[in-house]
């Protein structure tokens, strides 16, 4: 017992010749004549479908002229008397342009008379014995399944898939038409000819538009033509979001710069498509597909001569006689069913619904108000006007299709004749062999036919395609719409073209700017070249240039700024140093440090030299150098400072344990060398673990190398600047201490606030040196440049006022100790009256107790204060004078 293969009954019954026909078989198969075989045509009239048993507009003039051509050629036949004694018949079955439809409709073809099941058994004699079509590739591919199954001829006139090729998995499907791997290699073929090396394409999501891109792909590497976009539209009309989608596809083509645009879509795709275009006003070079570039409808499209130019592929079309005349008379045949002449003449005579509300509509308002029914654009002028819609014809099916590309279909039926000729075994008066034969004897005798048709050779290669080729059409302008030029040929076995007159279209590169790094010399070339070694280029570049070195130089104008403050900080040194050393014996001199001073201007010349250090081209020495140059003649000076802070400090503090203690510590040149010392011992381990080096920073969009030195990880940087920091504030605080000195030779007041001016700085140049990589030199050096102008404005510039400026007997030892000596009464008294009230009693002789300080202690703290002075500014006269004076003063 043969396995049963069909899944699910039908519940139909067929009548072939005797008249009437179940409701499911008028919604599926519109189309009917009787005869001795029977071959099944597959067709599209219908765009989509929302069920099974539900069809939609619009309806489709193109399918429905090219199954008119089969049953014309069918009726040729049959009047010829090829097959003596022999009438072919023919069922015309709607799939809906959906293979779930075109499965149903090819099951009922299966169908033998009205029995519900059909086996797996090659001697199996349906009642169709070929089947012309479907149109789609993705509808053939799936009938081709099934009818492969039962060795059922198909044949397609327009189904151009290159799969369908592989006969072990479709093993009885053949086309009148070459394979897609043909097809796309003449679309790269033609784009090269015309020099269209930048495109965009936009596909259909289905079988036949994958595989078309993919072999387009291929194609068009070997012709080096580069693809700007690849968009894919939903292949079935119902699909949720079709048209937000082509208003995507619509804006990335607007976008675009490519200005060909490859269309491999059903041609109800691109009037969606076309019509976005035309609101838009753009513009482009389109290349259409085999599916649309003969479409009469998109033609005659309002506004399609505003897209641009359209060039397109079409399968080798060729004469058919007689079917023009066909249908300007259309009527079905004695004895047929035709319900899709009869849809089509209610639509383009009868008087709709949907027609009548769109006249009532343009009575009372303006055309751009009025919503146009789908229909509208094939409905006659006189629609309304006619008695009898089914009994009127005029030439519209002529121009709204071309009769010529029904040239497949003609080629399809006259092989399906030719191979029964040889299968019947026809001669001049009859066909005596049985005419209820199993399919696959057909198929045997279709693969073998080789014929003449008007002058041309037609049979089937071993894929199963018709070895021909393809015609090359112009869509031209006429009037409001476009007609159909057949400007050239491409013939697949030899890859040649042969072109007639064409415009003079070009369309060249969209040239991109190379990238940064690459360069581009010669005009459309496939890829930017990259630069040569030590070389470079920014983008859009044509050849490619060294670098150029780029740091913190004084040629800059920050640098010159800079420049200037420093040279003048080191002529301020040097005139100061000229009027310390011609007044060296001068009280403010030697109130300001004496000898010291002479260090710190020697520490401030070192710093000031470091900063030129900050202007030349980095290199990993000098970037060493000029770090070290500022820490250690910065430090030296701050020693300094430091130093003379101190001696204030001491000199003034009443506390004679805690001064007698404190004294030890002064050692002026040790205090200078230790700490200059400690700091040279953190820059050398900076320089020996982490040391300051040369960075080279280069950025794809600059040439140039930004040259600027890193200091390691900034641990030794850090530390080093800390620790001049901690110096500084240890300075601030000695001075803060004594800072109720004498007014005229007050010391303390410029140390504050030259510490403050350096703490400042550097609290402002960390965050700025953290953030601000590229200047980091130039935001040290002017930290380094204003540091410095700040110890000489502050220590040297009010001595050098004093020296030129003050009378000299201001400026006299004896001055000074009257100073001294107002400073230190001042002081006692307060002392004195603080011990006073803190002891609780009321008068002046509690002062007397050990609690209490006496003239005694005050005259030794004066005293001692004059001894600590006296090393360098007092001399010993004035100090007897003064320990006499407080020893005979009473308190």
């Amino acid at each position: 017992m043969p396995a049963l293969c069909l899944i699910s009954p039908l519940g139909v019954s067929l009548l072939l010749g005797l008249g009437g026909c179940a409701n499911f078989c008028e919604s599926t198969c519109g189309a009917m004549a009787p005869g001795d075989v029977l071959i099944g045509v597959l067709s599209s009239c219908y765009a989509s479908v929302e069920a099974l048993n539900e069809r939609t507009q619009p309806f489709n003039l193109f399918s429905f002229v090219r199954s008119l051509a089969v049953i014309h050629t069918i009726g040729t036949i049959n009047d010829s008397g090829f097959l003596p004694g022999v009438r072919i018949g023919y069922m015309v079955c709607d799939t809906c342009s959906n293979p779930n439809k075109a499965l149903q409709a090819t099951e009922y073809l299966l169908s033998s008379s009205g029995t519900l099941q059909i086996e797996c058994d090659p001697t199996e004699r349906p009642p169709v014995k070929a089947v012309i079509g479907a149109r789609f590739s993705e509808v053939s591919i799936t009938v081709a399944r099934l009818l492969g199954l039962y060795m059922v001829p198909q044949i397609s006139t327009s189904s151009s898939a290159a799969i369908l090729s592989d006969k072990l998995r479709f093993p009885s499907f053949l086309r009148t038409v070459p394979s897609d791997v043909h097809q796309t290699q003449a679309l790269a073929k033609l784009m090269s000819f015309f020099s269209w090396d930048w495109i965009g394409v936009v596909y259909g999501d289905d079988d036949y538009g994958k595989a078309a891109l993919q072999s387009f792909l291929l194609d068009s590497e070997m012709e080096n033509i580069c693809v700007a976009y690849q968009e894919v539209l939903p292949h079935y009309l119902h699909y949720g979001d079709c048209d937000g989608r082509i208003i995507e596809v619509a804006e990335k083509i607007r976008s675009s710069a490519a200005q060909v645009v490859l269309l491999i879509l059903k041609e109800e795709l691109v009037m969606k498509l076309f019509a976005q275009m035309i609101r838009t006003n753009t513009t482009r070079i389109w290349i259409a597909s085999d599916v649309w570039s003969m479409s009469g409808l998109l033609a005659s499209m309002p506004g399609i001569n505003k897209v641009g130019d359209i060039f397109g592929f079409s399968f080798m079309t060729g004469p058919n006689p007689g079917f023009s005349d066909f249908l300007q008379n259309l009527q079905p045949e004695p004895g047929a069913v035709n319900h899709f002449i009869e849809e089509y003449k209610n639509l383009r005579f009868g008087c709709t619904p949907e027609i009548l509300q769109y006249r009532k509509c343009l009575a009372s308002n303006a055309l751009d108000s009025c919503p146009a029914p789908a229909p509208l654009s094939f409905t006659s002028p006189s629609a309304c006007n006619i008695t009898d819609p089914q009994e009127a014809n005029d030439v519209f099916l002529i121009s709204a299709v071309d009769p010529t590309v029904t040239y497949g279909e003609r080629l399809a039926t006259w092989s399906i004749a030719h191979a029964l000729q040889k299968l019947l075994n026809c001669n001049e008066t009859v066909c005596p062999g049985e005419k209820n034969f199993p399919p696959w004897k057909l198929l045997q005798e279709i693969k073998k036919i080789n014929f003449t048709i008007d002058s041309r050779q037609f049979y089937y290669d071993q894929s199963g395609d018709a070895v021909n080729g393809y015609d090359l059409i112009n869509w031209m302008r006429d009037g409001d719409g476009r007609n159909f030029t057949v400007v050239g040929q491409y013939v697949p076995n030899n890859g040649n073209y042969s072109f007639s007159k064409v415009l003079n279209i070009s369309c060249c590169f969209n040239c991109t700017q190379c990238e940064e790094g690459t360069y581009s010399d010669a005009y459309n070339l496939d890829t930017c070249l990259n630069c040569p070694f030590d070389t470079w280029s920014l983008k859009g570049w044509d050849k490619c240039h060294r670098r150029t070195e780029d740091f913190f130089s004084w040629s800059n104008p920050y640098g010159i700024v800079l420049l200037t403050f420093e040279c003048l900080g080191v002529l301020l040194l040097l005139v100061v140093f000229v009027i310390f050393l011609v007044a060296r014996d001068s009280p403010p001199v030697k109130v300001a440090g004496g000898n010291l001073c002479y260090v710190m201007m020697a520490g401030l010349l070192i710093s000031f030299v470091g900063v030129i250090f900050f202007m030349l081209k980095p290199t990993d020495a000098i970037c060493q150098t000029r770090q070290t140059m500022y820490g250690m003649g910065f430090t030296l000076c701050v020693s300094c400072i430091l130093v003379k802070a101190f001696r204030t400090f001491l000199a003034f503090l009443f506390d004679l344990h805690q001064q007698h203690n404190l004294k030890k510590l002064y050692k002026p040149i040790m205090i200078i060398v230790l700490f200059t010392i400690i700091q040279g011992f953190i820059c050398i381990f900076w320089l020996v673990f982490d040391s300051p080096r040369l960075d080279s920073i280069t950025s794809n969009q600059s040439m140039e190398i930004q040259l600027q030195c890193i200091e390691g990880s900034g641990v030794g940087f850090g530390v080093m600047l800390s620790y001049i920091g901690l110096l500084a504030f240890i300075c601030f605080l000695l001075a803060f201490k004594g800072r109720k000195v004498p007014h005229r030779f007050n010391e303390t007041g410029y140390i504050i606030f030259s510490m403050l001016i350096y703490l400042f700085v550097w609290v402002c140049f960390i965050p700025i040196y953290v953030t601000k990589n590229q200047q980091r030199s130039a935001v040290q050096a002017s930290a380094i440049v204003v540091s410095n102008h700040g110890i000489i404005f502050c220590h040297f510039f009010p001595k050098c006022y004093m020296i030129l400026c003050k009378k000299k007997q201001d400026l006299s030892p004896r001055a000074y100790l009257d100073r001294i000596r107002i400073f230190s009464i001042t002081s006692s008294n307060l002392a004195v009256a603080r011990a006073s009230v803190d002891s609780g009693n009321g008068d002046l002789g509690s002062a007397s107790t050990p609690n209490s300080m006496s003239s005694e202690v005050i005259t030794a703290s004066v005293s001692t204060k004059a001894t600590c002075l006296s090393e360098d500014l007092l001399i010993t006269e004035s100090l007897t004078y003064l320990r006499k004076r407080v020893r005979s003063s009473s308190i």
